[in-house]
């Protein structure tokens, strides 16, 4: 169920939730306090999909990339601490930043192309995570595919853990992939002088382009972008001009380091491609499955390849974490809507499952690896859409303030963005001429070109929009509003109260709360509902004894408010809890609703149902929620 989202806070369940200002700590453990977000961000720099590219690459041009994983670190890392800027110094991510600066023709579209992304990043998690499961098990991979709709109770389980906890997991997930494949290394022997000459920029042929861009979009991901943004929140600090500047140097640091152990990881990957591969002919491997097997033959280790697949999974389950973290922030940044963590992951795996399972039915599992490069591709073709909004919020010196960043950072950044549109350009252009040349449908050609004249009008619009309106449109929710002068504040004496009784000895304690809120003049409706298999099927018309029962309850509890002064009405409801309770409510045109709360979770939800949620998103007065 999708709920109006009221928290102006991001990820508002964790926000501030682990707080560096407390003076009973050491200086020592406040600093490591800030350590974390960066990490949660870093595996979304070393995800399945980041094989893929990194393993092509290595198969089949040596060591000749290994400069565009370096150019795609040190852009993620100026990118990254941009974003972390943005949530430390506004209190935004960069969703709600995005939300307050353009209109709705423009956020619309960045909304849907932010759930493009994270669905694009979540398919790579799932095809790896499920070629990781076949390679151990050798379990079908469409068995696998279906298998990781299971990682979504991990998560739930996690996320009530708390924030510190998930980190710790995550931590451990980037320990074993960083383990495995220091490993893999020192089993291949590489020539570390040949390694430093990829380092001299070069591209071989449009095939490298290809691969390059992969490589970019599978490092510079857009929902790591929103995800920094947010994450940096979970931090509680001193809103003061030291606090703040503690807390950006400190972020820059977590960064620098989880941002460098992910490109040791992505080089490692890159590296054992070229020199078990490459240096051995088999300059075609294109597929995870062949690498597998490949590396058992070449190396002689039978542990090789195990590490191997256990990082493949390590790598996959880290990074669906995060990247449902990702798709919350953006629906709730965007659109103020929540949705239930559940159905917000599973809605998310099944839009990546969906497309894995039909490519594997209808091409086999020779394609996938395709799958997942082209999957990075879509990435790297949507960051524009991310990094332009965010250099125009850092670079607002109205809105940043002493903070704005500075104006050799703006230039790096837009000199990054540039070149990653023009690549980008450059690739689509290539794959539609070779489209044109060999295809004779008019209708798809049409598609194309009006795709693309809709891409980069957004694009511009985007770009240009900001500077065109130099007034922001009234922020929707501000970290500090201005304090307006409170009109007069009188008690509320409802006229007709309801609550909503369970047969229990919370009754008292609701009965209690109702009374507050009301005088001698005022009626209380004492509301019940009857949920026997009778009541369900004949509503008012049931007579079974719980009915009976319930109804004679009900008439005991208005003759005692009776005895003592009150008026009050019995009303009873029958069959769906959550449906009558609102209808009793508006029939009786009651003012004020109190409802007990039994504070259930996890599994209690699921088995009990949500009835506070449900009941207050249907009325439209207030509800005073009673933890009983």
């Amino acid at each position: 169920m999708q709920q109006k989202n009221h928290s102006h806070h991001s990820l508002s369940e964790v926000h501030q939730s682990i707080d560096t200002t407390k003076s009973n700590k050491s200086k020592w453990r406040r600093t490591l306090a800030f350590f974390g977000p960066a990490y949660l961000v870093s595996v979304g720099y070393m995800d399945p999909g980041n094989w893929a590219t990194d393993l092509q690459g290595g198969s089949r041009y040596g060591y000749q990339l290994i400069w565009v994983l370096l150019m795609s670190n040190l852009m993620a890392l100026l990118l990254q601490n941009l974003s972390a800027r943005l949530g430390i110094v506004r209190g935004k991510d960069l969703a709600q930043a995005n939300r307050e600066a353009f209109p709705s023709f423009i956020n619309i579209p960045l909304y849907i192309l932010a759930e493009i992304a994270i669905a694009a990043c979540d398919l790579a998690e799932v095809l790896g995570m499920a070629i990781g499961l076949q390679l151990l098990t050798g379990i079908p991979l469409i068995w696998g595919v279906l298998l990781t709709l299971l990682d979504t109770f991990l998560l739930l389980f996690l996320q009530r853990m708390g924030m510190r906890k998930l980190e710790a997991f995550i931590l451990a997930l980037i320990a074993i992939i960083g383990i495995s494949f220091f490993v893999e290394l020192v089993l291949a022997k590489p020539n570390f002088s040949e390694v430093a000459s990829g380092l001299v920029p070069h591209i071989a042929d449009n095939t490298a382009l290809y691969i390059a861009i992969g490589i970019i979009g599978a490092t510079v991901m857009p929902h790591n972008l929103y995800l920094h943004s947010a994450l940096v929140q979970t931090r509680k600090i001193k809103r003061d001009r030291e606090g703040i500047k503690r807390a950006l140097k400190l972020n820059f640091i977590d960064s620098t380091i989880a941002l460098n152990l992910a490109f040791l990881v992505n080089a490692a990957i890159l590296i054992l491609a070229a020199t078990v591969f490459f240096k051995n002919g088999h300059n075609e491997i294109a597929r995870i499955n062949d690498a597998y097997l490949l590396i058992d033959q070449l190396l002689g280790s039978k542990a090789a390849p195990i590490l191997f697949a256990v990082a493949l999974i390590a790598a996959g389950q880290s990074s669906t974490i995060t990247g449902t973290l990702a798709g919350q922030i953006v629906m709730e940044g965007y659109l103020h809507l929540r949705m239930n963590p559940l159905m917000r992951r599973l809605f998310t795996r099944l839009i990546a499952i969906i497309p894995a399972v039909i490519v594997i039915l209808i091409s086999g599992e020779n394609n996938v690896d395709n799958l997942l490069v082209f999957s990075q591709v879509i990435l790297s073709i949507q960051l524009g859409f991310a990094i332009i909004p965010l250099i125009h919020f850092v670079s607002d010196k109205k809105t940043m303030g002493e903070f704005v960043a500075k104006k050799h950072i703006i230039a790096a950044a837009w000199f990054i963005t540039i070149v990653l549109i023009f690549l980008n350009i450059k690739m689509v252009s290539d794959q539609v001429i070779d489209y044109f040349s060999q295809s004779e449908h008019l209708l798809g050609k049409a598609f194309i070109i009006l795709l693309s004249i809709l891409f980069i009008a957004l694009l511009l619009i985007t770009t240009i929009y900001p500077w065109i309106k130099k007034q922001q449109l009234t922020p929707t929710s501000s970290l500090h509003q201005e304090v307006t002068t409170l009109a007069p504040i009188a008690n509320n004496n409802y006229k007709v109260v309801a609550v909503a009784l369970e047969f229990s000895q919370n009754d008292n304690k609701l009965l209690s709360h109702s009374i507050g809120q009301g005088n001698k003049d005022t009626t209380f409706i004492l509301i019940h509902i009857v949920e026997s298999v009778s009541a369900k099927i004949f509503e008012h018309d049931s007579d079974d004894f719980e009915t009976r029962k319930d109804k004679e309850r009900l008439d005991e509890y208005v003759q005692q408010l009776s005895n003592l002064g009150f008026k009050a009405e019995a009303k009873l409801g029958y069959g769906k809890r959550v449906k009558e309770i609102v209808r009793l409510v508006k029939e009786n045109k009651s003012e004020i609703l109190i409802i007990g709360a039994h504070r259930h979770r996890g599994f209690k939800d699921l088995l009990y149902g949500e009835t506070i949620n449900a009941v207050r998103h249907d009325l439209n007065i207030p509800v005073l929620i009673v933890n009983v």
